[in-house]
């Protein structure tokens, strides 16, 4: 698939620019790994253009099937997983006999493995990459095995960290980067691209508000099945506390939802314009102190949702928990 209009116009303005380490940063759903790996094409490419990486050649082809030899990608072995990026032989061989877990941080052999790959010598000339995504996964121990590296960095390697978080990035490894923030994309654009992506008219405008405004996020809720009609089902559902409106939710996707939602009332409750819904799709608003006991409560579960003890029954107490307060005079 190409990159979206508005990646491929950072990137040409990114590549036109000098620098061996780039911090591409911004919150989640603008298209930093995108950004990041349409760097990585272009450096690596045998004949690239104004526009980036030609697309065609040997380069562009061993990193669309993941066996490029001066490319590292450096992520969480589940975010590895997710994009189709092979595991270290050894890793993928304790995973595949149940000794652990695929990691959700970058682990520490990881990046060892990485400052040993930016020792190396090119495989193919033109130099070599290490993209690291989303990069405040990396602990301090992980951090500081790469920060050697980038305080004193081998002549033909070059980084690009994209993260969602920046701020939880050290501020030395932060330092050492030419910061670039994700430009958000116009709705006019969104739409165009989604559109182009085979979302359907009547789907797409809720969808990328359900998402706000983040059509990365509107596409992948498209392609999961969400249809606008479902999404506007959502806030009264939840109010009569119907679990299977978020029957096809994670807990943290749950959580997100039902953050929104509550968001959007505490927004009508204030008199202003709700973002997420549409305001007919909306129950009555409980009473404010309801409604902020309610977020907190959401923010404190979305401490452990990648970690229920059981989904169902975090699901059920999710919707219990928000037709309380949804109910609730106070």
């Amino acid at each position: 698939m190409n990159a979206a209009p508005w990646i491929a116009e950072q990137a040409r303005a990114l590549l036109a620019q000098r620098g061996h380490a780039w911090l591409l940063q911004g919150p989640s759903g603008l298209g930093q790994y995108a950004l990041g790996l349409e760097m990585a094409r272009a450096w690596l490419c045998d004949q690239p253009g104004p526009d980036g990486a030609c697309g065609q050649c040997a380069s562009c082809h061993a990193i669309g099937v993941r066996t490029h030899a001066d490319l590292c990608v450096l992520m969480p072995e589940t975010a590895m997983q997710a994009l189709e990026w092979p595991l270290a032989e050894k890793a993928q061989q304790e995973i595949d006999d149940k000794k652990r877990k695929p990691s959700k941080e970058i682990r520490v052999d990881a990046m060892r493995d990485a400052v040993e790959f930016a020792q190396r010598t090119s495989a193919r000339g033109r130099g070599k990459v290490v993209l690291v995504y989303p990069a405040e996964r990396m602990n301090h121990v992980t951090a500081n095995t790469l920060l050697k590296t980038l305080e004193e960095p081998p002549g033909d390697v070059r980084f690009v960290l994209a993260s969602e978080s920046a701020h939880q990035l050290l501020p030395t490894i932060r330092s050492r980067c030419l910061g670039h923030t994700m430009r958000w994309p116009g709705a006019d654009e969104s739409l165009a691209w989604l559109a182009a992506q085979g979302v359907p008219a009547a789907d797409a405008p809720v969808l990328l508000r359900a998402a706000g405004g983040r059509p990365e996020e509107a596409l992948a809720w498209s392609r999961a099945g969400r249809t606008a009609k479902a999404w506007s089902q959502v806030p009264k559902a939840v109010a009569r506390g119907e679990v299977g409106a978020l029957e096809d939710c994670s807990p943290a996707q749950a959580i997100d939802v039902l953050q929104k939602l509550c968001h959007d009332l505490l927004a009508v409750r204030v008199q202003a314009v709700p973002r997420f819904f549409e305001p007919g799709d909306l129950p009555r608003p409980a009473g404010y102190e309801s409604l902020t006991a309610w977020w907190r409560d959401l923010a404190v579960a979305q401490k452990t949702a990648e970690h229920p003890f059981n989904a169902g029954l975090m699901l059920e107490s999710l919707v219990g928990r928000a037709r309380a307060a949804l109910h609730s005079a106070g």
